[in-house]
């Protein structure tokens, strides 16, 4: 199945983003919140497009390092608010951001056990994404693939093992590279209610990521932060994980669910995106109120569109 998917995922950035996805996003463009040239009503607006070139020379005192966006499978097909999010948020902290041709980054098939698949998925990362200063994934799933995993895949191979390292050296989850590499300490969004967080674990266990989103979200106006029991406790999902073992997972994230909802909290939030649908489609299923977001868009302050989950809101039709 992967070798059938390595074709999807090689245009994982293809024409997917047709305008009826993006008319939720226009209240927050008019805001400015996100940048003028994704277009709601300009037609097809594929990920690999959104910030093809910058609009103009960074100012003076800005960072201007030249960053690639990684938006990953699941915020291509599934979220792509998420890669609006994740650039806006390095853009105003003085990044070049580009988006080159995306594909997958091999992680399924990794996991399964099938490494000629992951080599061959991940040769392809590397060269579409190596020219650049540094890489940014809105997943520690996903860069954790990168980081931890390429350089073993590629060990041993004179010709590539360099190449896999250096990548693997240059790639970070989006908020560990706002934090750790760009220093950054706050942000200028608002939000108005209680959220909880959910650690990943590729985030907290291979990453380290734990201590940097509290910090950003501490600076959100508005925003007050509780935690859940168990935050840093599997949610159950863990890729095929959920397929292959799915009365387990089932388990798990019920009781990841259980938690959230005794948080008393009005939004989940969480950095990786599988963990996020797999902890919606429960809470959905338990008849919860309680809203799915992303971090990147609460902390870019794009969160007019509808959670995740949750369908928009029905459009009233004029004669």
């Amino acid at each position: 199945m992967f070798r059938k998917a390595q074709g999807c995922c090689r245009v994982a950035a293809s024409k997917r983003l047709a305008k009826c996805l993006l008319r939720p996003l226009q209240p927050a463009q008019e805001r400015g919140s996100i940048p003028p040239r994704i277009s709601p009503g300009g037609g097809l607006c594929p990920v690999n497009n959104l910030v093809s070139s910058p609009t103009s020379a960074p100012s003076a005192g800005r960072q201007g390092k030249r960053v690639a966006l990684f938006a990953t499978c699941l915020v291509d097909t599934m979220r792509p608010t998420i890669g609006f999010a994740a650039a806006k948020l390095l853009e105003d902290a003085g990044c070049i951001v580009e988006v080159p041709s995306q594909t997958c980054c091999g992680q399924p098939a990794y996991n399964s056990g099938d490494r000629k698949t992951a080599k061959a998925l991940a040769l392809q990362m590397i060269a579409e994404f190596e020219r650049f200063d540094y890489v940014v994934v809105p997943s520690g799933s996903c860069g954790g693939m990168i980081i931890k995993h390429y350089p073993e895949l590629f060990a041993g191979d004179p010709n590539l093992a360099g190449r896999a390292e250096r990548l693997a050296a240059k790639t970070f989850e989006l908020i560990s590279f706002l934090t750790g590499v760009l220093g950054i300490t706050g942000v200028s969004a608002t939000f108005d209610g209680t959220v909880t967080y959910h650690d990943s674990c590729s985030g907290l266990r291979e990453l380290g990521i734990q201590s940097q989103p509290r910090q950003l979200l501490a600076s959100v106006q508005g925003l007050r932060l509780v935690e859940m029991k168990d935050n840093d406790v599997c949610c159950g999902f863990g890729g095929t994980f959920a397929v292959k073992y799915s009365e387990i997972s089932d388990k798990i994230v019920t009781e990841k669910s259980n938690n959230v909802e005794a948080s008393e909290a009005g939004t989940l939030l969480a950095g990786d995106l599988g963990c996020l649908l797999n902890m919606a489609g429960k809470l959905s299923r338990q008849g919860s109120k309680v809203e799915v977001r992303h971090i990147a868009e609460v902390l870019a302050g794009i969160t007019d569109t509808p959670a995740i989950g949750k369908a928009a809101p029905a459009q009233e039709v004029t004669p």
